[in-house]
């Protein structure tokens, strides 16, 4: 019978060169010149630390598109708040992995109610849909992948 997983996975590596290359472009960026800021990457998280808050939305920008051109998906990322001490202002970025019971319950009624003939069971961080025909598995990664549920999805193990 076919199958397939349905999956949220970063590749952690490239958020690291991202980070890598964000802090790169940021030293040769004009407007922080003289300025204290700094993007520290450590336990799959990423620490932005500047003078203000204002700087930090422009760090957030530059690190959206130093991921946006590694191939990581900005949706993926969950901007936490910032936690002002002293003279510095700081923001952790985190990075949603695995589907959360929540979300997998949506993706198994929004295939059910689709009424597409095939069976989703939730395996911890990922969901199996199996089915008979691999056009109705088609449908099913269709229909994931047009909806917008806050984080990217990927489809492994397609299997006949």
């Amino acid at each position: 019978m076919p199958s397939f997983d349905i999956v949220s996975e970063i590749n952690m590596e490239e958020v690291r060169n991202a980070t890598e290359n964000a802090s790169r472009e940021l030293t040769t960026r004009f407007d922080f010149r003289g300025v204290e800021a700094s993007f520290e990457y450590k336990d799959k998280t990423v620490l932005m630390i500047a003078e203000a808050e204002f700087q930090l939305q422009q760090m957030e920008s530059l690190f959206r598109t130093a991921c946006s051109k590694r191939n990581v998906d900005t949706s993926s990322m969950d901007v936490q708040a910032m936690d002002q001490r002293g003279k510095q202002c700081r923001q952790t970025i985190a990075f949603k992995e695995g589907i959360e019971q929540p979300t997998a319950k949506k993706i198994v009624k929004l295939i059910k109610d689709a009424k597409i003939k095939v069976q989703t069971s939730i395996q911890g961080e990922q969901l199996r849909v199996t089915g008979k025909k691999r056009d109705d598995l088609q449908e099913a990664m269709a229909l994931v992948k047009s909806t917008d549920l806050g984080q990217p999805f990927q489809f492994n193990n397609f299997r006949d």
